[in-house]
């Protein structure tokens, strides 16, 4: 018998449209694996066994079940997104246990596509902090489940990773994407605004979060991204569905087609944030990830984006204000003291960060580099992940290095409000999955994600850790 678990979602949802499995089995199969493993890894806040079942026989009997880009995929969802019938509580005990009467429009993007929801995953409280704990679970990284998934999409990345999803729902106000894919091994893009819509929390921490997939392969990322930013594109067995079927128009394996386009793209291995360094791994990781796409063509160069000295002075206040609009309609009593911390530190900003200067003229001195250069590439992170335990118990200013020490590179492109991905790339030390960054100006999601399938081309990683090993 097939087993359907570390299956791509493109090859699941060709295995349905063609009857060779059915969602019923699929979901099954992997809510058998949830059951088995989430025990040691805290994915899942709560799982939807039976319910999704019941959904999964209602996908099988859709008279569009040949059309579906998502037949029977199961998905798991961050839990700051409505799933009808479910709470959101966002990592949080200040938050209500009240279930959502209506699906998120991106929920309800992934359910007409016939994506089924299994599950809502681990968050740190109000989608803080780059590690993820709290009240209702620790996401562990399946690689080394000693080091936290990250976060804030910590439980969606874990799932994924663990092979108890093929492809999960995350978004990224500061690198809440990017930061778990690349301690996870997995592909995520970051799209740029507007693109797909976002509806998190109040306002979006001030328009710079934004909805995107966690996913093994970048087929399956750019299948789901087209999903979410509902481009009405069809599909293949391979998965191609064009958000960009690749900037000269092909499907090559779903990846995008791009081998014959030349792109410049500058490679900076420097923080951004002044103060923080970046590790050996990662530092090698980009100088090997930059010399496989100058042999694949692509015009590359060493160049520092114009990075400001206060740029982590003015994270930190988005960051913190976005924090107190979400904390303000909340009993702070309920709320973590680190939690309580970062939302006091904010609301003295909020007022100043809602203009959006800051965040304009970051962008305008980012312009004429990536005028110059179609992408850029970096280190996902500076260093790996910390360990696993209980970091909403400790202190603020403790959770707040540990972050910034590590994650660095994402805030950044937060503030511009550009695409940027997330790609794994090479091993650490320990054997987790090392990972690198690709940036491009706005509207380069394409040219993200064809880049991305060239490096998984050349350059293969293992979908997901074999806890069943271990």
């Amino acid at each position: 018998m097939t087993s359907w678990v570390g299956l791509s979602a493109a090859e699941i949802a060709a295995a349905v449209r063609e009857k060779r499995a059915t969602p019923r089995e699929v979901v099954a199969e992997h809510l058998a694996r949830i059951e088995r493993l989430d025990g040691r890894v805290g994915a899942f806040r709560t799982v939807r066994a039976e319910a999704a079942l019941a959904e999964a026989d209602e996908v099988a009997a859709r008279a569009d079940l040949a059309e579906l880009p998502l037949a029977g995929v199961p998905v798991a969802v961050k839990d700051n997104l409505a799933v009808r019938g479910e709470s959101s509580r966002v990592g949080s005990a200040a938050t209500p246990d009240t279930p959502a009467a209506e699906d998120h429009v991106t929920v309800a993007r992934l359910r007409a596509a016939g994506a089924v929801v299994v599950g809502l995953t681990n968050v740190p409280e109000l989608c803080v902090f780059g590690t993820t704990e709290g009240v209702h679970g620790t996401a562990r990284n399946p690689w080394d489940t000693s080091r936290t998934a990250g976060g804030s999409s910590g439980g969606s990345a874990a799932a994924v990773a663990a092979g108890m999803v093929p492809i999960a729902l995350g978004n990224d106000g500061m690198g809440s994407l990017r930061i778990p894919a690349a301690n996870c091994g997995l592909v995520t893009i970051k799209p740029g605004h507007g693109v797909v819509p976002a509806g998190i929390s109040d306002g979006d921490w001030f328009g710079m979060s934004e909805n995107g997939p966690l996913a093994t392969t970048v087929a399956d990322a750019r299948l789901m991204l087209a999903v979410l930013a509902d481009t009405g594109t069809g599909t293949t067995a391979e998965g191609g569905t064009g958000i960009g079927t690749g900037t000269d128009g092909g499907t090559d394996g779903g990846t995008g087609g791009a081998r014959d386009v030349t792109h410049t793209i500058a490679v900076s291995a420097r923080s951004p944030l002044a103060g923080t360094a970046v590790s050996k791994p990662y530092v090698t990781a980009v100088r090997e990830a930059a010399r496989l796409l100058a042999g694949a063509g692509h015009r590359v160069r060493r160049a520092d984006p114009p990075y400001p000295l206060s740029l982590g002075v003015t994270a930190l206040r988005h960051w913190t204000a976005g924090t107190a609009v979400d904390a303000a309609a909340l009993d702070p009593r309920r709320l973590a003291r680190r939690t309580r911390v970062h939302a006091a530190v904010g609301r003295r900003f909020v007022n100043g960060v809602r203009t959006g200067s800051e965040r304009e003229r970051l962008r305008r001195r980012m312009e004429p580099f990536f005028a110059e250069y179609d992408v850029l590439l970096t280190p996902a992170l500076a260093r790996r992940s910390p360990k696993a335990g209980p970091w909403h118990e400790r202190g603020w200013l403790r959770n707040v290095l540990a972050n910034t020490n590590y994650s660095p590179m994402t805030p950044p492109w937060n503030l511009t409000g550009w695409p940027a991905m997330s790609v794994p790339f090479g091993t650490l030390p320990s054997g987790a999955p090392c990972a690198v960054q690709l940036v491009g100006r706005p509207g380069s999601e394409a040219v993200l994600l064809d880049l991305a399938g060239q490096i998984e081309r050349l350059s293969p990683w293992r979908r997901t850790a074999g806890l069943d090993e271990s």
